[in-house]
């Protein structure tokens, strides 16, 4: 019989934990019994956020890979294992390819990808190596690890000026059935989750009235997504071994227009 990945007592790297989506996953997971290591910022809120339900905090900058490999073996090595990376970090610009003031830059377009694409990479290619050496959950289901990403539906329907965003977030969505298939016979699993609009961030403080016109295309419910129904669809993802290889929209519904 198979038997999902109980999360009491895991081990757990949430990057991007000092907020938003990330923080509430941390959250969550500490919540369901797993021990949980955030990783984010030097600046951010994470050892508050951390010492709020019993984690660890380590200071990294996902676009320093070298610094990166160093922060989750530290990691690892305080959680005594790992078991489950969520990882939220990521942003974007605002520029079309072709604009008033000539084309797009290289610069800030290799940018986003980098802290985005190459960062998530990052992040998944190391946390394997370290998912690879435990002991499997079941003879019948070999599972040893998790591996949980975040892309966008600007990955699907980009909209103007997310020519970059859109590149980084649509690698990540498109990583995720060749990389579970890479890490199949490891017993390692790979997905992603694609989020709307969600209140986190700038998005924050948006006032009401713009944060109707942003959602109106939403099929139900026409609002903003709040991180902890990201967090309950990350956790969703731990617990159900048939989900792999896929990237899951979390949108109510929604299809971003052209602008």
């Amino acid at each position: 019989m198979e038997v999902p990945m109980e999360i009491k007592g895991k081990k757990a790297i949430v990057f991007g934990g000092a907020s938003g989506m990330g923080r509430a996953t941390a959250e969550l997971l500490a919540a369901r019994g797993a021990e949980v290591a955030v990783l984010d910022r030097p600046q951010s809120a994470g050892a508050e956020v951390a010492a709020g339900f019993g984690g660890s905090f380590h200071a990294v900058n996902v676009t320093d890979f070298a610094g990166t490999e160093s922060v989750i073996a530290q990691a690892v090595d305080q959680l005594g294992g790992l078991h489950v990376t969520v990882t939220t970090a990521g942003g974007g610009i605002a520029k079309r390819t072709l604009g008033k003031e000539g084309p797009h830059d290289l610069e800030s377009f290799q940018a986003v990808l980098n802290l985005n694409t190459v960062a998530t990479f990052n992040i998944s290619r190391l946390a394997a190596a370290h998912m690879a050496r435990n002991e499997a959950e079941d003879e019948d289901t070999p599972e040893r690890g998790v591996i949980v990403n975040t892309a966008s539906i600007a990955a699907f329907e980009g909209q103007i000026g997310q020519v970059a965003y859109t590149a980084a977030k649509a690698a990540i969505a498109g990583m995720c059935l060749t990389m579970a298939r890479d890490l199949g016979s490891f017993g390692i699993r790979v997905l992603a989750i694609a989020p709307s609009l969600f209140s986190t961030g700038a998005t924050v403080n948006v006032p009401e009235e713009m944060s109707k016109a942003l959602v109106k295309d939403a099929a139900f419910p026409k609002r903003m997504g709040r991180p902890e129904e990201y967090a309950k669809l990350a956790l969703a993802i731990v617990d159900n071994p048939m989900l792999n290889g896929q990237c899951l929209r979390l949108d109510a519904g929604q299809r971003f227009a052209p602008r």
